[in-house]
């Protein structure tokens, strides 16, 4: 059994999206964060054997399920302190689970082309790991087939190093590992990053229905900023 996880947290203006906060204001940062979980959510639905929305706080379990809606994603609470702790986490529990490999990505890269995610599960197959790196200097997806979680260790989170130090991790690790890197992506967590993104929607031929409410938010900001 292949699993799939999106990690996620409440959208609770002015703890998301904190840098696009700081030129759009809390509300519509917000607005925007949530719509990007909408969208991976119903793009993503068909991929893998199972399928979670990794959540936090627990307290806001209410708030996700009317999220997930009749789409077939379990809610999972994430445990742990740091980012690197609960993707160890995650990644330990359900490969004990009984899954035979396990995806995970985070929520900022709405259109994550369907491709790479193919490709992330049919490398899974014959690699031990798999990541995606991001344009940012991090990675937007990793996937294991094996607890390898010395590869979460010593990771400055949110900095432009967690590429290279993921890499030097995997070299460290006590045994042999077969590595696959997939193409690199892109985050969104800039105003830049955003006027990417909405480029991107904008030359798509026919844009996917649940990547309208990201191309309406869009159209509006930079509408008015001309």
């Amino acid at each position: 059994m292949q699993e799939l996880g999106i990690f996620a947290k409440y959208w609770e203006p002015g703890r998301v999206k904190t840098r696009l906060a700081a030129t759009l204001g809390n509300e519509l940062a917000s607005q925007i964060y949530q719509h990007f979980l909408t969208t991976l959510l119903e793009r993503f639905r068909r991929y893998g054997d199972q399928r979670m929305l990794v959540f936090t706080p627990e307290s806001e379990r209410a708030a996700f399920e009317k999220l997930v809606g009749p789409r077939d994603w379990q809610l999972l609470a994430q445990q742990g302190d740091d980012l690197g702790e609960r993707m160890s986490r995650f990644f330990e529990d359900r490969l004990e689970a009984g899954a035979e490999s396990v995806v995970l990505i985070g929520s900022d890269s709405p259109t994550l082309p369907q491709a790479i995610m193919t490709t992330a599960l049919k490398e899974l197959r014959t690699h031990d790991l798999v990541i995606g790196p991001s344009a940012d200097g991090g990675y937007y997806l990793i996937g294991m087939r094996k607890p390898l979680c010395g590869v979460f260790c010593n990771v400055d989170w949110s900095s432009s190093q967690v590429w290279t130090q993921t890499l030097q991790r995997v070299d460290e690790l006590d045994e042999q590992v077969s590595l696959a890197i997939l193409p690199e992506w892109y985050d969104v967590d800039t105003l830049d990053d955003l006027a990417r993104l909405f480029r991107e929607i904008e030359q798509t031929a026919e844009t996917s229905p649940s990547l309208i409410p990201i191309a309406e938010c869009c159209s509006q900001i930079f509408n008015r900023a001309e």
